[in-house]
C-alpha cells in the first residue's frame, strides 16, 4: 500500500533480553535505514558513514561502525539495555547505512511496524441489531420466560445467554403469536368487505349505517325513495316527495291470464298511515299480500270482483300480523296506533274493470277520447266524505277543512271494522285507470283535473305517463309521498302497449 507521508517519527525503544551485552545504539539520523548482515558475517565499514559517539569498539571493526550487541556470554562487559527500540525502517539514503549483526541463537525482538500517518478514519460498521440486545423487544420470538415482556438481562454485553442447546431454554414454537398477517388472507378479507358508499351530495363523504353522510350529514336516497316498474301493459312509479324523510307508499303491478287464456292486469297501491307504527312496513306487506292473492285466484277462475274482496282481506291479515312482531313493540310510542295503511286496487280484463279500496286512496277513469267524460271510481273513507254524504257540507267546504284527510277506514289491528269496498264497471271505450295515493290527487282532485294532466298516449306508454303524473305532484310541492299506477283498458297481453 502506498503512503502519502514522506517521513516517519521514531518509535519508542524496545528492551533487549537480559544478559545480552551490547553497546547502546542511538537512533540513526533521519533518512537512514537499517541493513541486516548475513548470519555469521562481520560488519564491514560503509564508506562515508560517520562514527557514532559513545559506541564501544568491536574487534575487527573500524571505529566508524557501531558494534552490534553480543549475545554470547563473556563476549564483553554487560551493558544496560537501551532505552528505546530500533527505529522504524525508513528509505535508504546513499552514503548512510547501519550494519547490525545479530547472532542466530537469540534474535532480537522485532520492532513494531512503521507507524503510518493517520488516514481519515472510516466510521465503524454498524453492529447488526441483536434480537436479544438491551433496550429492545423482539416480536418474532418470545422472551426467555416464554411470554411477552421487557427484555431480560440475557443477551446484554457481559451477561451469558442460554443457547438453543441449553436445557433451560424452551423450544421456540413453530408459529409466533405476533407474526405478520398472511397477505393472501388480507386480500381475501378486502375482497369480501362491502364497498363503502359515497355521498350523492358532496361526492366525498362516506355513508354510515344510518344512511347519512359522515362529511356533510346529507340523508342518502333509500331504495324505496324512488321506485319504478314497467310490467308490460301496466306500470307504476313511487316517490318519497319533497317533505317526508322516507317513502311510506308501496305498490305491486303484474299481469296474469284467466282460465280461458284472456289477459288480466293487476295493480295495487297502498299508503302507510304516518301516525301509526311502521307505516312503510304496513304498506309493503299489504301490497304484496293483495297482489299474491289476486294472482292466485284469477287463474283459478275466481270472479275478479270476488278475488278483489279476498285480496283486501288477505292484505288486512298481513298488516295485522305486524302488530305482534317484536319490532313493532320496540318502535311503538305510547300514543301510536298499530301498523296501518290504506289500499286501492284494480283488475282489468278484456271486458271488465273492477276496483277495490279501504281508506282514501283513489282510482280514476280517463278515456282515450278526451271528449268523453272522466270519472272517479272510488269513494273515500274519510271525514270529508262522511260530511258530504250526510249533507252537512258540500265537497268544497268539506275538503277545505283541516280534518278532511282524517280517514275513517284503514287496514290495521286497531281498525274499527274491516269494510272492503269493491265495484265493477264495463267501459264502452278504451281508456286508462289511474290508481293513486292522495300524494297525487291532492294536486288533481277532480276527475276533470286528473284527465288534464294524464298524457294523451297513456294507453300505449303507461310508464311514461306515471312518471309525468309523479312529476306533476312534485312540481306542485310534493308535500306527501306520491305513488301512481297506470293500467290501460281493455287489457292487452303482456309485452304489448308499453313503450
Amino acid at each position: 500500500m502506498t503512503l502519502n507521508s514522506t517521513s516517519t517519527p521514531p518509535a519508542a525503544p524496545v528492551t533487549p533480553p537480559p544478559g545480552a551485552g551490547a553497546s547502546p545504539v542511538p537512533p540513526p539520523p533521519p533518512g537512514a535505514a537499517p541493513v541486516a548482515a548475513a548470519p555469521g558475517a562481520g560488519a564491514a565499514s560503509v564508506p562515508g558513514a560517520a562514527p557514532v559517539p559513545g559506541a564501544a569498539p568491536v574487534p575487527g571493526v573500524g571505529p566508524s561502525v557501531p558494534p552490534p550487541p553480543s549475545p554470547v556470554p563473556g563476549a564483553g562487559p554487560s551493558v544496560p539495555p537501551p532505552p528505546s527500540p530500533p527505529p522504524p525502517a525508513p528509505s535508504v539514503t546513499p552514503g548512510a547505512a547501519r550494519s547490525a549483526a545479530q547472532p542466530a541463537a537469540v534474535p532480537p525482538p522485532p520492532g513494531p511496524p512503521p507507524a503510518a500517518p493517520a488516514a481519515p478514519a472510516a466510521p465503524p460498521p454498524a453492529a447488526p441489531a441483536s434480537a436479544a440486545s438491551a433496550g429492545g423487544v423482539r416480536f418474532d420470538r418470545p422472551s426467555d420466560g416464554g411470554e411477552s415482556g421487557p427484555p431480560s438481562a440475557a443477551g446484554q454485553e457481559g451477561v451469558p445467554h442460554a443457547g438453543p442447546g441449553d436445557a433451560d431454554t424452551p423450544t421456540p414454537p413453530d408459529e409466533y403469536a405476533l407474526q405478520a398477517p398472511d397477505p393472501r388472507i388480507a386480500a381475501d378479507l378486502a375482497a369480501q368487505a362491502p364497498a363503502a358508499k359515497v355521498c350523492v351530495a358532496c361526492r366525498a363523504g362516506r355513508v354510515d349505517s344510518d344512511g347519512y353522510c359522515e362529511n356533510c350529514g346529507h340523508a342518502q336516497p333509500r331504495e324505496r325513495d324512488h321506485m319504478e316498474q314497467d310490467a308490460g301493459p301496466v306500470a307504476a312509479v313511487s316517490d318519497r316527495g319533497l317533505r317526508h324523510h322516507r317513502n311510506e307508499d308501496a305498490f305491486a303491478v303484474a299481469s296474469t291470464a284467466l282460465p280461458d287464456g284472456s289477459p288480466a292486469t293487476v295493480a295495487i297501491v297502498c299508503d302507510g298511515v304516518s301516525s301509526a307504527t311502521r307505516p312503510d312496513d304496513a304498506s309493503l306487506a299489504a301490497s304484496r299480500a293483495a297482489s299474491d292473492a289476486l294472482l292466485t285466484a284469477l287463474p283459478q277462475g275466481t270472479h275478479p270482483q270476488q278475488a278483489m274482496h279476498e285480496a283486501i282481506v288477505a292484505a288486512s291479515r298481513a298488516v295485522n300480523s305486524l302488530a305482534a312482531e317484536p319490532a313493532t313493540a320496540l318502535e311503538q310510542g305510547p300514543h301510536q296506533n298499530a301498523p296501518a295503511c290504506t289500499l286501492v286496487g284494480a283488475v282489468v280484463t278484456p271486458g271488465l274493470l273492477v276496483v277495490g279500496w279501504v281508506g282514501d286512496s283513489r282510482a280514476y277513469w280517463v278515456p282515450v277520447d278526451r271528449g268523453a267524460p272522466p270519472a272517479r271510481l272510488t269513494e273515500d273513507d274519510s271525514w270529508a266524505a262522511q260530511m258530504v254524504a250526510a249533507g252537512l257540507m258540500n265537497e268544497a267546504e268539506a275538503y277545505a277543512d283541516e280534518r278532511a284527510h282524517a280517514i275513517t277506514g284503514w287496514l290495521g289491528a286497531d281498525a274499527y271494522e274491516l269494510e272492503p269496498h269493491t265495484a265493477s264497471f264495463k267501459p264502452d271505450r278504451p281508456g286508462v285507470v289511474v290508481v293513486c295515493t292522495d300524494g297525487l290527487w291532492n294536486y288533481a282532485e277532480a276527475a276533470e283535473d286528473m284527465a288534464r294532466v294524464v298524457p294523451l298516449d297513456a294507453a300505449t306508454r303507461p310508464l311514461h305517463s306515471a312518471q309525468v303524473l309523479v312529476g306533476h305532484a312534485l312540481d306542485g310541492g310534493g308535500h306527501d309521498n306520491v305513488t301512481v299506477a297506470v293500467v290501460p283498458f281493455p287489457a292487452v297481453r303482456q309485452g304489448a302497449g308499453s313503450a
